[in-house]
């Protein structure tokens, strides 16, 4: 499998698959990745995570994160990469109101069970009320979590408390 050509859309579970060597560079680019050595999380988040949204997780240009791991395999290097468009809003909407949050879920939890948030999520997001809000805490930009409801249209805020703490609010 190791014709993969690596590019934003590459899922890291098919990275890891083709270039195993990878790993320990991944990591080291991006220290959040040390918990691809669980198996469980290897198998669920990894298969699902794509390099364009591992490099938001670890506040890398995509092009950065890209670059450094073809280099590794000896891939030609590019210095534009169709990187996908991120409609992530960080600036408190208008639509934010402290005392609309009504259910909260803490996806931490979740990801050291080994599962996914993602329905659990769209679940609860689908029960809200006009103008009510759902708060998500999780130890990162959960990126597969942001797309996914972005393609639906829901509204979001992504507001960084520390750095391995996010507060996620959505809306209808």
């Amino acid at each position: 499998m190791e014709n993969l050509i690596i590019s934003p859309k590459t899922k890291i579970y098919e990275l890891l698959e083709a270039y195993p060597q990878l790993e320990e560079t991944l990591i080291a680019l991006a220290p959040p990745f040390k918990k691809l050595k669980n198996p469980v999380l290897r198998k669920t988040i990894a298969k699902i995570t794509t390099l364009s949204q591992a490099a938001i997780i670890a506040g890398l240009k995509v092009e950065e994160l890209i670059n450094s791991l073809r280099k590794k395999v000896g891939q030609k290097l590019d210095d534009i990469l169709e990187a996908d468009a991120r409609d992530y809003v960080y600036q408190k909407p208008s639509w934010f109101d402290e005392s609309r949050v009504i259910v909260f879920i803490d996806i931490s939890n979740i990801l050291n069970a080994g599962e996914q948030p993602v329905h659990e999520v769209l679940s609860a997001i689908k029960k809200l009320n006009q103008d009510e809000i759902l708060k998500v805490t999780a130890p990162f930009v959960p990126a597969p979590l942001l797309d996914k409801t972005i393609s639906m249209n829901y509204k979001h805020w992504l507001d960084q408390q520390a750095e391995d703490e996010y507060w996620i609010f959505f809306r209808q």
